[in-house]
């Protein structure tokens, strides 16, 4: 069976085609002002890389923050869904796994996984930058740096400053007075990472802390953040060479299932 996930993120659309839970396909390219094209170009090329023509594909999930834009679909899954059934494929050791830590662009998910790998319980930050992958990308430009410069720095901060984690404006002006009274960048980078690794915790807690971590999303391939995160928890975090991936992969595997018969209903509920 040859089943596929198109992840319709915030900053970055993701497509994973699998042929019989093997993957033979992918894409990650930024979502653009237009997400739904984006989408749809991202679709046709990962298809003619892997070539194959739309009929040799069974079904088709979406998924993320436009899955019900794209009108090419067969059929929706949520992104906490999706997400948890993705670790399976990418981590080795999945069933050791008992919490997820997603940092997008525009939302952050903690998951929390019960002994057999189900969904025990779930915290989603999605109505603030705050404790976001775009808060770094404000503070950043606060900074005069891109993203990635943004990163790199906080990798070599000496000296630990606290910044507001609550708040992506009250951050932005904090940043202002913090390089007035003539703190580094490299610090001031760090602290925001900080800021939001402070906030991961806070979720973290929320759902039953209990390890062992994974971490996914766009979040996971910035290893400043891995590393405020993971000091944050006091424990090393997991970290899958497809990161970016794992919650497209999911998709596929929730739409194979699906059209296996193993699962019943066409669209998850709000919840999961």
């Amino acid at each position: 069976m040859i089943a596929a996930g198109l992840d319709v993120g915030s900053t970055t659309t993701k497509v994973a085609i699998l042929r019989d839970g093997e993957l033979i396909g992918s894409t990650i390219v930024p979502a653009g002002e237009l997400p739904v094209a984006t989408a749809q170009q991202a679709w046709d090329d990962t298809l003619a890389a892997a070539g194959l023509a739309r009929g040799d594909v069974e079904v088709l999930a979406t998924t993320g923050y436009g899955r019900r834009l794209v009108d090419f679909g067969d059929m929706v899954v949520t992104e906490i869904k999706a997400c948890a059934r993705g670790i399976g494929f990418a981590c080795e050791q999945a069933e050791q796994i008992h919490t997820i830590i997603d940092v997008g662009g525009q939302d952050t998910k903690v998951i929390a996984l019960n002994d057999a790998g189900l969904i025990e319980d779930f915290s989603m930050n999605d109505k603030c930058a705050a404790g976001t992958g775009r808060f770094i990308e404000m503070l950043a430009q606060k900074l005069g740096l891109s993203y990635e410069a943004c990163a790199a720095a906080a990798m070599e901060s000496t000296k630990a400053i606290n910044m507001n984690a609550t708040c992506a404006v009250f951050a932005e002006s904090e940043v202002v007075g913090l390089l007035a009274r003539g703190e580094s960048k490299a610090d001031i980078a760090a602290a925001a990472h900080f800021a939001i690794a402070s906030r991961v915790r806070s979720m973290v807690k929320r759902v039953g802390q209990r390890g062992e971590y994974v971490f996914v999303g766009g979040g996971a391939c910035n290893g400043a953040m891995v590393s405020a995160v993971e000091e944050c928890l006091g424990e090393p975090v997991h970290v899958p060479a497809q990161a970016q991936l794992v919650v497209a992969i999911g998709a596929a595997l929730c739409a194979a299932q699906r059209v296996a018969g193993l699962e019943g209903t066409m669209d998850d509920s709000p919840a999961l």
